[in-house]
């Protein structure tokens, strides 16, 4: 008797590396340092406001991406690993501006309410690897722009590290 299988794949998930040259220890405190934070995490044309950031395990953050084009984006989420200077483990949703989850995210009707981020970095000599990986479709994040936007961030992280 055959056995059935599931056909069904999964979308792929966002999943980016990328080299800085800068050295591990300095680029994994621009991701939980909310001074450095500011200066490189919204997109091009954007800023951030970063109202609270606990960065422990289960500690939270809640920040607003201004963006002039489509307004304001806010954000919370929750710390679910933090190892330094080798891993960071996000949730993230979308709030309103008195912080309460919103069910739509604004971006798409497909988009997750929760998402998982991942960001683990690797040392290679003096320069800092890291890869961001997270629970939504890379098609998905490509048509909202969302993935565009972290290449963006990745280049503002360069230029604050070199000035480091």
């Amino acid at each position: 008797m055959e056995q059935s299988r599931n056909t069904e794949t999964k979308p792929k998930e966002v999943w980016i590396s990328h080299l800085c040259d800068a050295p591990r220890e300095l680029v994994f405190k621009a991701w939980t340092d909310p001074e450095q934070l500011k200066h490189w995490y919204a997109p091009d044309g954007c800023t951030i406001d970063i109202f609270s950031m606990d960065v422990t395990p289960g500690g939270t953050f809640q920040t607003c991406i201004h963006n002039p084009t489509y307004g304001d984006c806010w954000c919370k989420g929750e710390y679910l690993e933090v190892v330094f200077p080798e891993k960071l483990v996000f949730s993230m949703y979308i709030t309103d501006s008195d912080g309460n989850r919103l069910a739509d995210s604004g971006k798409d009707e497909k988009w997750p309410g929760v998402i998982i981020t991942t960001v683990t970095f690797k040392a290679i000599g003096a320069k800092c690897s890291f890869t961001l990986h997270q629970t939504v479709s890379e098609e998905l994040a490509k048509q909202t722009g969302a993935y565009q936007s972290w290449l963006q961030m990745f280049s503002n992280l360069d230029d604050l590290t070199a000035k480091a």
